[in-house]
This record gives C-alpha cells, sequence and structure tokens, in this order.
C-alpha cells in the first residue's frame, strides 16, 4: 500500500484536528481504512438489529444513518481530492450534512445496502489516493462557506486523513453513545 505522510497544522481546518488527532504519524492511512471499514462492518454486524435505529436522544442520528453519513462525506471528500491533486483551486463549498442524513432513507435500507455501497466507496477511496502523483499531495484549495466566504484550506493529504480520521470519531461515537 502507498505511503502517504500525515498532513502538519495548515493543511487542514484548525475543527480538523479530532479527526487527525486519531491517527498515527506512520503514513499508512489507506491500509487504515481498509481496516478500520472492516472492523466497522464486523462491529455493526454483530449488534442487535434494534439498536441500528436507536436513537440516544432527540434529532440524532441513527448508526444507519451515521453510515450513510460517512459514505456521503466520504464521497464528497475524496471528490475535493481529485480536484485539488488536478491542481483545480476553484474553492469547493460544503454540505449540509443534517439534510443528507434527513433525505438519505438510511432506516429503511437494509444492512446489507448500505455496506455494498461503503465497500464501493472506499474501495474506490483508497484507489484514488494510491495512483495519485506523489507531487500532488501537497497541493490544496479552499472551501467556501454557505454565505460565500473562503472558510479554510485543505491539502489532498489533509483530504485523505479526514477521511480516516471523521471515520473514527464516528465510530468511537457509535461505541461510547449507542451501545450501553
Amino acid at each position: 500500500m502507498r505511503y502517504i505522510k500525515k498532513p502538519i497544522k495548515g493543511e487542514y481546518p484548525e475543527y480538523s484536528h479530532i479527526y487527525m488527532d486519531l491517527l498515527e504519524d506512520d503514513g499508512k492511512v489507506l491500509e487504515h481504512l481498509w481496516e478500520n471499514f472492516l472492523k466497522i462492518k464486523d462491529f455493526v454486524y454483530s449488534l442487535p438489529k434494534e439498536k441500528l435505529e436507536f436513537r440516544y436522544a432527540k434529532d440524532k442520528w441513527t448508526i444507519k444513518e451515521i453510515l450513510v453519513h460517512l459514505i456521503d462525506d466520504e464521497r464528497i471528500f475524496a471528490y475535493r481530492a481529485l480536484r485539488y491533486a488536478r491542481n483545480d483551486d476553484t474553492p469547493l463549498h460544503g454540505f449540509d450534512q443534517d439534510s443528507y442524513a434527513q433525505y438519505s432513507d438510511a432506516n429503511t435500507r437494509s444492512l446489507e445496502s448500505i455496506f455494498d455501497e461503503y465497500e464501493s466507496v472506499r474501495k474506490s477511496t483508497i484507489t484514488l489516493f494510491k495512483y495519485l502523483p506523489e507531487e500532488s499531495f501537497t497541493r490544496g484549495g479552499k472551501g467556501v462557506d454557505f454565505d460565500g466566504s473562503i472558510i479554510n484550506h485543505r491539502t489532498v493529504r489533509g483530504l485523505a486523513y479526514h477521511i480516516a480520521g471523521h471515520e473514527l470519531r464516528h465510530f468511537n461515537i457509535i461505541k461510547e453513545r449507542y451501545i450501553n
């Protein structure tokens, strides 16, 4: 698997440290992506079915909604990485994660369908980062807030680590708040 150096401060927005802090500086982010996918899949399949649509508080997502959120987020951040890797520095808008979750219909889907999609997206993400030119990993671009203002800068490698750390953060939340 390909080695990708962990990003340094300035290659991701300040708030993203909550994701970066969960990852080692071993350059094995692509291996971690695959291993963590398998761990999450095994863990979720071990849960009682009623836990998959459980909400620990009003307006909080279910486990199925979290899984589809991870898929959506990964697609969006991999797309950003592709744009920046190809030296397209057009500022890219964020997305309303709550709206995406609301319209995902995750709770009507089978767990098998969710993990089928998740695995396809994960393999695509790993393949994208695996074959990018080495010099592309420090290229970056800016994000745009909903009001049109520039809000942050990310590099390609910052996006790879965001995807991995974001997934781990949600996995930790599932273990802490959904499993009692």
